[in-house]
C-alpha cells in the first residue's frame, strides 16, 4: 500500500526525469507545462507538481545539487511560485531577503541548465 508521500516522491523522479530531458538551450517549463507533459489531469494537477517539485529541491539541497525546480515557473510571471522561494530560503539556499530572490533564482537557473544538460558540477 501506497500513500500520498510514496507517490509524491514517485512524481518527484518523473519530474527529475523530465526536466533532466531538456533540450540545451530550452526555456523553463511552466506548471501547467509540466503537468501536460507527465500527463496528469486535474483536480489537483498544480498543487500535485509543487509537492513534487518541492521534494526535488530538499533532494537537490541535501545532494549539493542545483535545483532542477527552478527550471519551473508561472506563465504569468515567468518566475517559480512564491512557495519556491520560501522553501529556497527555508532550505538556506536563497538569502533571507526577498529583494535577493531575483538574482539568486537567475543563478540557480543558469547552474541548473548546466547540470542538466551536463556541463556543470
Amino acid at each position: 500500500m501506497t500513500g500520498p508521500a510514496d507517490s509524491t516522491v514517485a512524481l518527484a523522479a518523473l519530474v527529475r526525469a523530465l526536466l533532466s530531458s531538456q533540450v540545451a538551450g530550452a526555456s523553463c517549463l511552466t506548471y501547467q507545462e509540466l503537468a501536460k507533459a507527465l500527463g496528469l489531469v486535474p483536480p489537483g494537477t498544480i498543487s500535485r507538481i509543487a509537492a513534487a517539485l518541492e521534494q526535488t529541491m530538499r533532494e537537490d539541497v541535501e545532494a549539493g545539487r542545483p535545483m532542477v525546480a527552478a527550471l519551473v515557473v508561472s506563465r504569468m510571471n515567468g518566475l517559480p511560485r512564491r512557495g519556491f522561494f520560501d522553501l529556497a530560503v527555508e532550505l538556506g539556499r536563497f538569502p533571507a531577503d526577498a529583494e535577493r530572490h531575483y538574482a539568486a533564482w537567475q543563478s540557480e537557473c543558469t547552474a541548473g541548465f548546466k547540470k542538466v544538460h551536463g556541463n556543470g558540477a
